[in-house]
């Protein structure tokens, strides 16, 4: 016995009917009107849907994804010159200088509070959450191995290099890593966020449906002007030019956004990150000549770690020396003069070097925590702390500027094609009455 698939009689009734609404005036009328309403009220759903996806995805990239971006940054930077600054004050001998104390504190509590920020930022479980996990155990073990080293260091026992080194090494082997880790998963994240913030798939959708919409409406004027002898339909006429209005200004909104997301990457968020970079390598390289001072013969490991450091730095289209003044004038001064201020900081190391190497350990370790040294190894920094700052205002006015309008998509725009489905409805209801 063949079988062969029924159609339920309720279905081809529904099916037949409608077809059949097409062989009559009134029945074409109802089926435009059908049109028109499915149009406008997708347009009015995707409308929302678009802007608050939009508007999500902005808020997340300005308010999440950037400053934990930052925030992992300030870690980073924080271990390292932790790092650097116990050295150096190891170097002091005996009761260490206040101001470097006070600096070493300093940059524990930045990056304590830091990753207290971050934990809240960051999901809960990944590569991100073991991060914090590892950092906020190791900071803690990393503060107490230091203690040792100067406890050790203030009675002149030998013991203090070895518990320093220590210290360095779980800096430097665990956790900066970790907070490399959360550099790079926090960056990955901006870089997803700006995708999810153009809400592309949802703004393109309801650009299309516009459009549809507005083709559906003329096309439906031109119909009703042939058959009923009216030049116009004043309600769909209406309609029509709310459609265009919407339209157009969903399309400027699209357009300024992107704009807007464009420059927050490529002048605010990507600069960041760059600049970022730089101020951690030059941190890690002061680190890296006291702790070859430090061990006193047997460094020659932080030395090697100090020339990959500098070949990183000084290299044309590395994080320092690259073309920031094609972003602004005023930022691309800034990151010449500090990329002038660490070639002296290694001409000051050359000299540092120079003497240990020669003998005169006293005076190598007097040029490198003096205050020709520091004051030029602080210039550098502040040039980079200060054109970090100003890329991050830059994205934060960016992120600020993408978002404006999308409020409006989200409200305004499911009302006016409402009004729009409301004014087809009114402007074909006349029609079909005629033909009672």
């Amino acid at each position: 016995m063949s079988t062969a698939l029924v159609t339920r009689p309720e279905s081809a009734g529904l099916f037949t009917r409608v077809g059949g609404l097409r062989h009559t005036s009134p029945g074409r009328l109802k089926l435009l009107l059908a049109t028109l309403l499915t149009l406008g009220l997708l347009a009015g759903l995707v409308a929302a849907v678009a802007g608050q996806s939009a508007r999500s995805g902005t808020d997340d990239l300005g308010g999440r994804a950037q400053p934990l971006l930052i925030e992992a940054e300030t870690i980073y930077s924080a271990l390292a010159d932790a790092d650097t600054t116990a050295a150096q004050a190891f170097l002091a001998g005996g009761l260490e200088p206040a101001a470097l104390t006070q600096r070493y504190d300093d940059d524990l509590q930045r990056a304590t509070t830091a990753l207290t920020a971050a934990a809240r930022r960051t999901p809960a479980e990944g590569v991100a959450a073991d991060a914090v996990s590892t950092l906020s155990s190791g900071v803690a073990e990393y503060a107490a191995l230091v203690a040792t080293a100067r406890a050790n260091n203030r009675q002149g026992l030998p013991v203090g290099a070895s518990y320093l080194s220590e210290a360095s090494k779980l800096n430097r082997e665990t956790l900066q890593p970790q907070a490399r880790v959360l550099f790079r998963s926090a960056q990955t994240e901006v870089n997803d966020g700006y995708g999810a913030a153009g809400a592309a798939g949802w703004m393109t959708l309801l650009l299309l449906l516009l459009t549809g919409l507005l083709i559906a409406l003329l096309l439906v004027q031109r119909y009703l002007s042939r058959h009923t002898h009216r030049t116009f339909n004043l309600p769909l006429v209406a309609a029509t030019v709310l459609t265009a209005v919407l339209g157009v200004g969903a399309l400027t909104l699209v357009v300024n956004q992107q704009s807007h997301l464009d420059l927050a990457e490529d002048e605010g968020s990507g600069p960041v990150a760059s600049i970022a970079e730089s101020r951690i390598l030059a941190l890690q390289a002061r680190g890296d000549e006291a702790l070859t001072l430090a061990a006193r013969g047997s460094g020659a490991a932080y030395e090697s770690d100090f020339d990959a450091v500098t070949q990183r730095l000084t290299v044309r289209g590395g994080p320092l020396i690259n073309e920031y003044a094609r972003l602004d004038p005023e930022l691309g001064h800034l990151m010449d003069r500090a990329a002038d201020s660490y070639r002296s900081y290694v001409k000051a190391h050359d000299e540092v070097r120079a003497m240990d190497d020669n003998g005169n350990y006293d005076g190598a370790v007097k040029l490198a925590i003096g205050n020709l040294t520091t004051q030029t190894f602080e210039s550098l920094r502040s040039d980079l702390d200060f054109a970090l700052e100003d890329r991050k205002a830059f994205f934060t006015r960016e992120i600020g500027e993408a978002s404006g309008g999308l409020g409006l998509l989200t409200v305004l725009g499911p009302l006016l094609a409402l009004l729009i489905a409301g004014l087809a409805y009114v402007g074909l209801r006349a029609r079909l009455e005629e033909y009672r």
